[in-house]
């Protein structure tokens, strides 16, 4: 009798023991699944790399980006922003002679009418001009367009000063360069005092100042010294100064390196400097 309660008891135990296994072997099929979901979600996309080709100072380069991050216009957009748009973007006259000055007052309308011309050409560029969707890029954008429209303003009273010195009174530039708008519209002693003035700065910072010197002694004893004057006092004065005041992007080391990483890769066939 008490064999065949063993015998029970051993059998019980036995079989409590397998369905304990088969229980615990269920936890890690239904474990292993979640696993496998969240290490697919993980998973990034493979990159859609195409290649944009451009161009440099020295360098031919090919530039390989992933389009799934970003399309070709964007890329382009943000090269023209980059390189294309490093120099001066408004097309007008610079005066440093008489002969300048004669040109720039006899064609002051038609130079005038060019400006208006390719400063809507630009401007509407700029607006439709698609870039790279991120803060860098959309702010670079946002300061050329800015520049553009400040140096439209200053061009515009530059070229018209020339031939009206009193134009600079009546802007809206308030203070900013004050000293060379009011010289430009004051007595000949003042006229010439802050153009003195002037020309000794610039003789401090040119490579042969004594020929800065020199230049504006045999024009202070020339009888056109008045239009001598004025010529460095709005190129070299107002017009200097007024181009300080101006925002613009710049083109550094950070902005390469932005550049630079929207690339995978770059391949770079340079001449020797």
């Amino acid at each position: 009798m008490k064999s065949a309660i063993y015998t029970i008891f051993f059998l019980t135990l036995l079989s409590c023991k397998k369905e304990k296994q088969i229980s615990t072997d269920k936890i890690p099929a239904d474990s292993l699944t979640v696993q496998t979901t969240k290490k697919s979600d993980t998973v990034p996309t493979k990159p859609n790399q195409q290649v944009f080709n451009f161009v440099t100072d020295l360098c031919t380069s090919k530039g390989y980006f992933d389009a799934n991050k970003y399309t070709e216009e964007e890329i382009k957009g943000a090269y023209t922003l980059w390189f294309d748009l490093r120099g001066i973007m408004l097309d007008t006259p610079s005066v440093f002679s008489l002969q300048d000055l004669t040109e720039i007052r006899r064609d002051n309308a038609k130079i005038l009418a060019k400006l208006d011309k390719d400063f809507a050409e630009k401007k509407a560029f700029l607006e439709h001009l698609t870039v790279v969707n991120v803060p860098y890029w959309q702010n670079i954008k946002k300061l050329q367009y800015e520049s553009l429209l400040q140096k439209y303003e200053m061009e515009k009273l530059r070229i018209a000063a020339y031939s009206d010195p009193s134009i600079l009174l009546k802007s809206n530039t308030g203070n900013k360069c004050r000293n060379f708008t009011t010289a430009l519209n004051s007595t000949d002693e003042q006229m010439f005092s802050e153009w003195k003035k002037l020309r000794e700065q610039m003789s401090k910072m040119n490579a042969d100042p004594e020929r800065i010197i020199n230049l504006f002694n045999e024009h202070l004893n020339s009888p056109d010294k008045k239009d001598y004057a004025a010529i460095d006092l709005i190129t070299f004065g107002w017009g200097n100064c007024m181009n300080g005041e101006i925002q613009s992007p710049s083109h550094d080391g950070r902005m390469n390196q932005e550049f630079e990483s929207l690339f995978i890769k770059i391949d770079a066939d340079c001449d020797e400097p």
